[in-house]
């Protein structure tokens, strides 16, 4: 199994503070990752190291064999192409309907040819049980909809690295139920690996995984399961 994620001795700063100090980080092809910890406590500051937004200035971290501490600017959009990422509040365009938003991203991403971006489309909408929905505007869905459309956005580029920032937090229960079972199915039939933020513990009960915990700037490996038990 063929590693994606590579920390060692890693200091994350968000501007003058140091947020994370010595991560020590090795995640491999097919898992998935819990990110717990506190509000603040510097998860969201991990993931955006991990698709460059936040950069590395002491250690090194190495990202489908990207070196972070050296990538140029020009190769962050060809690293950004292979990671999937889910945030909290959707961020889809409000102005636009949900196969204009995906299609919208195809072209930002170099995609060509209408049949071709339509078929994908209709292939990530059917996967993430939405495949009706494509006319529909945002503020037409409800929270749970929204979030499994934002999935269907990051799966667009077939990435093997989905980055999940508290993905069930604005919503109900048995919706976040639902939204989980899918990205668990992503994981173990794609292949696909999957690094989730949250701060909801029971998730890691009904869903058990690998778990890294964040506790005084410091990175915890709190369990760690082989891809065979993650069913």
């Amino acid at each position: 199994m063929s590693t994606l994620i590579k920390y060692q001795n890693v200091d994350i700063w968000q501007k003058e503070q140091l947020v994370l100090k010595n991560v020590k980080l090795e995640i491999g092809e097919g898992e998935f990752w819990y990110l717990t910890g506190k509000v603040g406590s510097g998860k969201s500051s991990l993931m955006k190291t991990i698709y460059a937004e936040l950069p590395i200035e002491r250690g090194e971290g190495d990202v489908f064999e990207y070196c972070l501490n050296l990538i140029r600017r020009s190769e962050i959009p060809y690293l950004r192409r292979k990671i999937g990422i889910i945030f909290q509040d959707f961020q889809l365009l409000t102005d636009r309907n949900v196969k204009e938003n995906l299609m919208f991203v195809l072209r930002a991403t170099d995609w060509s040819g209408t049949d071709v971006m339509e078929k994908r489309i209709e292939e990530v909408l059917s996967e993430v049980g939405m495949q009706k929905k494509g006319y529909k505007m945002p503020h037409e869905l409800s929270g749970g909809e929204q979030q499994r459309i934002v999935i269907a956005r990051a799966l667009l580029n077939k990435p093997k690295l989905i980055l999940a920032d508290e993905p069930t937090g604005n919503l109900d229960p048995e919706t976040g139920k639902g939204l989980m079972e899918l990205l668990h199915r992503i994981c173990k039939e794609e292949g696909t690996t999957i690094i989730m933020a949250t701060h909801n513990l029971a998730l890691l009960e009904q869903f058990p995984a690998n778990e890294m915990h964040i506790e005084n700037g410091e990175i915890q490996i709190v369990e760690e399961k082989s891809p065979e038990t993650q069913e």
